[in-house]
């Protein structure tokens, strides 16, 4: 389903497919040979989504992009079922396996690998090549990479990092109550949208 986000409507290279199952809202670009397949959503929610040639996202992926961070990958990338590209730039030849989550402002650089489950944290690089291995974590710039029962060492890198100012754009003492009602608020132009067509 394609749908006009914010006045923006997506722009899809004739030779790409998106499935009818699939949704594709605002300012996003799909290349050419790029394949978006069932129940993935590319959602450029006030920042573009930019998609180069020959990427297959594949089944209930989301790719997001916001003003601040725009969702961008490369040419040649496969993004896995149930992944979370999230404001996130994907460099050419990467793979980005089942399950993982790209936080907003990490790149991940030309030929990285995010395995299963894996996570990069918000603004961390990920240098070229550089493997993620199954359910670790990626953060830092550079990136540093923990296994997921360190938690005491994943934080203290990531508490530095700025989490809730860089995905709810939020000070740190914010409580959940002041983010959701700004995420509500923000969200809240999804009543606006219009259906285009699958």
């Amino acid at each position: 389903m394609l749908i006009e986000h914010r006045g923006k409507r997506p722009t899809i290279h004739a030779s790409a497919y998106v499935s009818p199952a699939a949704v594709v809202s605002g300012d996003v670009t799909v290349g050419a040979g790029s394949r978006i397949l069932h129940g993935a959503v590319l959602s450029a929610e006030d920042g573009p989504v930019r998609i180069g040639e020959n990427v297959v996202v594949m089944e209930n992926a989301l790719v997001r992009g916001r003003l601040a961070h725009p969702a961008t990958v490369g040419d040649s990338v496969l993004i896995g079922p149930h992944a979370h590209v999230n404001g996130s730039t994907v460099e050419s030849g990467c793979f980005v396996a089942t399950g993982a989550s790209l936080f907003p402002g990490s790149t991940l650089g030309e030929g990285a690998e995010v395995r299963i489950n894996a996570v990069v944290q918000v603004n961390t690089r990920l240098g070229a090549g550089v493997v993620v291995p199954i359910a670790w974590v990626a953060v830092g710039d550079p990136a540093q990479l923990f296994s997921p029962d360190l938690h005491d060492e994943i934080w203290a890198v990531q508490r530095e990092l700025g989490f809730a100012a860089t995905v709810y754009g939020a000070g740190p003492d914010a409580s959940m109550a002041d983010i959701m009602r700004s995420q509500s608020q923000f969200y809240a132009a999804h009543r606006d949208d219009i259906v285009l067509g699958g």
